[in-house]
């Protein structure tokens, strides 16, 4: 039987967590939570209409936090057999003993509990039930559009399908219980494009929760090889002050930065430019920012977190203006608020804090529209590193894409860097395109900075 066909008829695994809980309890806990996941991978990746690797791999696991007192313990096993599980939680109760006391340990009050009711779309039994034939064709068709579309693609990186089967079961000793199928799938290609003495590469990539919601492979094809053309013959600009524009795939990244600057735990130990600035002006008028982790098929829903608090809607910039940070229970203890519901872990170990469907809300002009009303500017569409600090706000990465020259894109440009302090960049963003579109967790459309210094030769 597969793990697909697992997933979808097995309920021992509920049972086992509240197991997990109860001799927890019999151990000396005062109190415990145990989370239990198991998934199905498929990868099949082709490179010049051959098939180059195929993977398939199944897991299962349960993580339990303990708490003695204010010490908390865990672990977390692959071996599910009652000996396994007794190790497990042996294990979890003498780390516990072990570890400092922490008056702001303890799980989230009963009140406080609760999972969102309803069909989230979040698991589509078409992804199960999809022929391995099938998957390796959808690859290969969208590859073989790349490879089509003009003579100068004359070399592939490969395209691939993949596929993911979640099962996520959440048990505490408050209480609370819950469970949640997942899915998705992907087709991406990465097609090389040659001229003459200059070679790029791009890519493109869509997610869905299920096969039907794809875009055709030949269109991602399509796609990636326009956007590897539109690379070849850069340029490397003199340095200077511009308007720049990051296209939504770069965008998102963007956003990402001032996930991190609203992190709970980052606050709270003063490790962002944003910590003590709620109600304060940060951005400019044109920035809403809102995590929602309720919005049904999208990447970041799921009816509970990962400490069984609801998932939830919260606006962190509304029009320019900060209005909360995303906390877990013992971050919003360390700050004197309450939970939003962004608990994140895996197996074991504490909570941490993540997000839910993390986005810039659209705003009213094309991209054509912003790119239009520049005479001199830089249009990123790719950015390499992680150049932005959270705690002083400075922001230098290495960046490409193309030039702007009286409203239209002119040229490519590669090998520069791109820099000016984050706090700088929210207040000086001036336009918001209307392209949103959620490809993923954290999602962004087109947006424009008013001035970076573009460092080139």
């Amino acid at each position: 039987m597969s793990l697909g066909k697992v997933i979808m008829s097995e309920n021992h695994l509920m049972e086992l967590a509240h197991g997990v809980v109860k001799r927890a309890l019999a151990a000396g806990a005062a109190d415990a939570e145990c989370t239990v996941a198991e998934g199905e991978e498929f990868s099949a990746s082709v490179r010049m209409r051959e098939l180059e690797n195929l993977k398939e791999a199944g897991s299962r696991g349960a993580g339990v936090r303990v708490l003695i007192g204010r010490h908390a313990g865990s672990a977390s096993t692959s071996d599910l057999s009652p000996e396994g599980i007794d190790r497990l939680v042996r294990s979890a109760i003498e780390l516990a003993a072990v570890t400092n006391e922490d008056p702001y340990a303890f799980l989230p009050d009963p009140e406080e509990l609760g999972a969102l009711t309803g069909d989230l779309r979040l698991y589509s039994a078409d992804v199960a039930t999809l022929a391995t034939d099938l998957k390796i064709e959808t690859a290969k068709r969208a590859e073989a559009a790349a490879l089509s579309a003009d003579p100068r693609i004359s070399n592939s990186e490969g395209a691939s399908f993949d596929s993911h089967l979640g099962r996520q079961i959440f048990v505490n000793s408050r209480g609370f219980a819950g469970e949640y199928r997942t899915s998705y799938c992907s087709v991406s290609a990465v097609p090389v494009a040659r001229d003459r003495d200059s070679m790029e590469r791009d890519y493109w990539e869509s997610f869905a929760r299920g096969f039907a919601g794809l875009e055709d492979p030949e269109q991602v094809g399509l796609t990636a090889a326009r956007r590897a053309l539109r690379r070849l013959h850069p340029v490397k600009v003199p340095t200077q002050k511009v308007p720049v524009v990051f296209e939504p795939r770069v965008a998102r990244r963007l956003i990402g930065e001032v996930f991190d600057a609203v992190h709970g735990m980052a606050v709270y130990r003063h490790q962002s430019f944003l910590a003590g600035k709620i109600g304060e002006k940060v951005a400019s008028d044109r920035v809403t920012v809102i995590d929602d982790g309720t919005l049904p098929g999208l990447f970041g829903t799921s009816p509970f977190d990962d400490e069984g608090v609801p998932s939830r809607r919260t606006v962190v910039i509304e029009r320019g203006v900060l209005k909360s940070y995303l906390l877990n229970c013992y971050a919003a203890r360390k700050l004197g608020l309450k939970t939003t519901g962004n608990a994140s872990r895996g197996l074991a170990g504490n909570p941490g804090i993540g997000h839910g469907n993390f986005f810039l809300e659209k705003g009213v002009e094309t991209p054509d529209e912003i790119i239009r009303g520049i005479r001199n500017g830089f249009y990123v569409t790719e950015i390499q590193g992680h150049g932005g600090n959270t705690v002083t706000g400075d922001y230098s990465q290495g960046a490409s894409g193309l030039w702007i020259r009286d409203g239209e894109l002119a040229f490519a440009v590669s090998e520069v860097t791109i820099a000016a302090n984050l706090r700088e960049m929210l207040l000086a963003l001036e336009a918001v395109g209307s392209d949103l579109e959620f490809r993923g967790s954290v999602s962004a459309p087109t947006v424009k900075i008013g001035e970076m210094t573009v460092g080139g030769k």
